[in-house]
């Protein structure tokens, strides 16, 4: 493990994890939660999200403005996102502000206090968000693959949730949920920067100086079977939008490097074979791109595309004849060469910015409790051979297993659900 990473876990159970990078002036903080939409109930859809934004209405220590001026007032930034499995508070500042951004992500999580009349103001603002999102028609549609690939689980429900389950969040519920979850044990503080692990450590001990002893967030239920199916929706858009999807590996998946290599050269940039074939050959959309989610115990591989929906039906078949393409005929050591050198650009232009490198200590520990170097990821890459990606393809790029989604212009009447 290398100088410049430190782990400590405090008696309670917080986990403190820091990049130290002496070169720059700044500091990215992360206070990260293991429970996301996925850890939700049915009635509790949308509370992760929820929460995310109620922390942000005031603590016991500070109102909501102060909240807001907390780290504009010396030049930083406060944020936050939900995620499938995890919820992340961040803030980013220079490195003398360390202790102010620390105790700002930290005050967020341990003590939100969800004033009543907050909770009605933000369940109007999140409905809001929803209609921003209906109207996003490239979101909506992987709202869609996400129902088709992950059926009767959490991971198949939007991360926004629905209004009605919004409507229905009680400040009770709001608490029971953050006292189950939110807790030490299920608390990471990802720090990259110009950082003294040492220093952070204390601090951050400092902080947690009066919370509770190690407690257990609980487990997380298993996905069910998956089913191919056929999603069609009409809406009063333009272009339609379509996605092919799949089951795939896992974060713990020795394949999911070769998947990431295929990934970029099925569909990662301009020089991919997707983008080659459907965009530049037959100018049939402006936008397409293959995807890979990893998640804990699972994951998802697909191809998204925009297109006139006189042409959907032919830019699926072309899909799949890229698919098949690759299955019959190796890639050529050229293009595998080119795809891991892409990726390894990508991860190594990435970590430029103190935001990216904190992501992805938090993620790592998330997910495998342990450090990977970047000598090591780009060491996996590189040892990806060709037949690694075949071996790869013939699992994933079978057409038998995919769910074809679709979000496609309404030509009259109302929209409609075809199914």
């Amino acid at each position: 493990m290398p100088d410049s990473f430190q782990k400590s876990v405090l008696d309670n159970g917080v986990r403190v994890i820091t990049e130290h990078i002496p070169s720059v002036r700044s500091i990215s903080v992360g206070a990260w939660i293991g429970a996301g939409s996925r850890d939700e109930s049915d009635l509790e859809s949308g509370m992760c999200h929820f929460i995310e934004h109620m922390v942000f209405k005031g603590t016991l220590k500070r109102r909501m403005h102060h909240i807001a001026q907390r780290m504009e007032n010396v030049g930083g930034y406060l944020n936050a996102f939900t995620s499938k499995e995890y919820t992340c508070f961040y803030a980013r500042s220079l490195d003398e502000h360390l202790p102010r951004a620390l105790d700002t992500v930290i005050d967020l999580i341990h003590t939100p206090t969800f004033p009543e009349k907050e909770i009605e103001k933000e369940k109007d603002v999140i409905v809001e968000e929803m209609k921003m999102y209906e109207d996003t028609p490239d979101d909506r549609v992987f709202d869609h693959l996400d129902a088709a690939l992950y059926p009767g689980s959490a991971m198949g429900r939007p991360v926004i949730g629905t209004e009605e389950t919004v409507r229905s969040f009680t400040r009770e519920g709001l608490m029971s949920f953050l006292n189950r979850h939110y807790v030490e044990s299920n608390t990471i503080i990802a720090i990259a920067g110009n950082v003294s692990h040492k220093k952070a450590v204390k601090l951050v001990e400092k902080y947690y100086s009066q919370s509770n002893p190690i407690l257990d967030a609980g487990e997380r239920e298993g996905i069910l079977d998956y089913s191919p199916s056929v999603f069609s929706e009409k809406r009063p858009v333009q272009q339609a939008h379509l996605i092919l999807g799949t089951r795939a590996y896992d974060v713990h998946d020795p394949k999911r490097v070769a998947l990431s290599v295929l990934n970029t050269i099925l569909g990662g940039g301009m020089s991919s074979r997707l983008n080659q074939n459907i965009r530049e050959r037959y100018g049939y959309c402006y936008n397409i791109y293959s995807f890979n989610n990893l998640h804990s115990d699972i994951g998802d591989f697909g191809v998204y595309m925009g297109t006139d929906a006189k042409k959907v039906d032919h830019s699926v078949k072309l899909i799949y004849r890229e698919f098949d393409k690759l299955l019959k005929k190796s890639v050529t050591k050229m293009e595998l060469d080119r795809a891991k050198s892409q990726a390894k650009g990508s991860i190594m232009l990435g970590l430029e910015s103190m935001g990216s490198r904190m992501m992805r200590i938090g993620r790592q520990e998330l997910y495998y409790q342990r450090y990977y170097s970047l000598d090591s990821i780009l060491n996996m890459i590189e040892a990806v051979s060709m037949d690694d990606i075949m071996d790869v393809a013939t699992e994933i790029l079978d057409p038998s297993q995919y769910s074809l989604i679709k979000i496609i212009p309404e030509t009259e009447g109302p929209a409609a659900l075809e199914k």
